[in-house]
């Protein structure tokens, strides 16, 4: 029988508590040997100081320290970390690539609420019922008079997603369901027979921007994305345009967004914001064409355990020899949040 690795467990306390129930345990424990204190939230607690020489395997998420390599030196055995979130920009260093280490996140399962969340945003977009909640709230006893404002309802509408990452991918899924919707896709990477084969046309950011009435926005956050909806994109969207972003703030110009969304012309559903939160005079606040919500899209509450199944999913394949279904890898990270 295959010797199982060493694990430790290291991630913050509310983390675990949440990711980590008793199934979840057991499920570790048939897969790796847990050292005997089994869970941590840094590298310097003291009762782990012994067991760090002979940790070959991490398990970690949210709160999980930065893993340089002074982090390293003191994790001599380590072979591989799996990640019980999305993005590893948070803890990953160039000294794990250097040092041969593996890499496994969970971010498919995360795309997951991210999609439904994105979905859902763009079905009441097309009512534009966060607006008119808002319009009810401040004309109360009236019928609302924003109704009429610009073209209502999700039929015959065009889609636009930018990036067509995990999560676009699964947004593009879920929009099919959709009567006579079309679905236009800016990715410089993506292949065009996929994309066609998904039900979306692909198009360069600048030609897709006219056409749309949701901008849905999917890319991760790259010097090379960096405000890559600014004034000029901003000012090609058409009137009455709704523009989504639960991917990272910066990828909006926050101060362009702001000139169109105070003249009305546009709509704006933010999960994201940059900076994250906005500072609390932010006039993007007051704007009833704006709707903020404190970046919930993404896994949370039970939701997270799903990235625990999948982490444990490829540390089984791990031990057993088997190809890896969610490795990062040093080239991955250019195009990766």
């Amino acid at each position: 029988m295959t010797q199982l690795p060493t694990a430790l467990i290291l991630m913050s306390a509310d983390t675990f508590a949440t990711q980590f129930d008793m199934s979840r345990l057991d499920r570790l424990r048939s897969l790796a040997s847990l050292c005997g204190t089994f869970w941590a939230d840094s590298l310097d607690h003291p009762e782990i100081q012994d067991q760090l020489p002979e940790v070959e395997v991490l398990i970690t998420s949210w709160g999980v320290p930065l893993l340089d390599a002074p982090a390293l030196e003191r994790l001599p055995a380590l072979k591989a970390v799996f990640h019980c979130a999305g993005s590893v920009r948070t803890f990953a260093t160039p000294a794990l690539w250097e040092r041969g280490i593996t890499v496994c996140n969970g971010a498919d399962s995360n795309a997951i609420p991210v999609a439904e969340f994105t979905f859902a945003s763009i079905i009441l977009a097309g009512k534009r019922a966060q607006v008119l909640s808002n319009d009810s709230r401040n004309h109360r006893g009236e019928l609302s008079f924003a109704a009429s404002r610009g073209k209502l309802g999700n039929l015959g509408r065009t889609i636009g997603i930018v990036g067509y990452s995990r999560i676009g991918r699964r947004v593009v899924d879920l929009l099919r369901q959709l009567e006579d919707v079309t679905i236009l896709l800016a990715d410089p990477y993506a292949d065009p027979a996929e994309v066609t084969a998904a039900g979306a046309t692909l198009l360069p950011l600048e030609d897709l921007l006219g056409q749309v009435d949701v901008l849905s926005i999917h890319a991760p956050s790259l010097p090379s994305t960096h405000h890559m909806i600014g004034a000029r994109e901003l000012a090609a969207l058409a009137d009455h345009t709704t523009i989504i972003n639960t991917a990272r703030g910066d990828l909006i110009d926050t101060d362009a967004l702001l000139a169109e969304c105070r003249t009305g012309r546009l709509t704006a559903i933010l999960d994201v914001t940059d900076p994250e939160p906005l500072p609390a005079d932010n006039e993007l606040y007051d704007l009833p064409n704006v709707i903020l919500t404190p970046h919930v899209a993404g896994s949370l509450g039970a939701e997270t355990r799903r990235m625990v199944d999948e982490a444990l999913a490829d540390l089984g394949r791990y031990t057993e020899g088997k190809p890896l279904v969610a490795q990062i890898r040093a080239a991955d990270m250019a195009h990766h949040a």
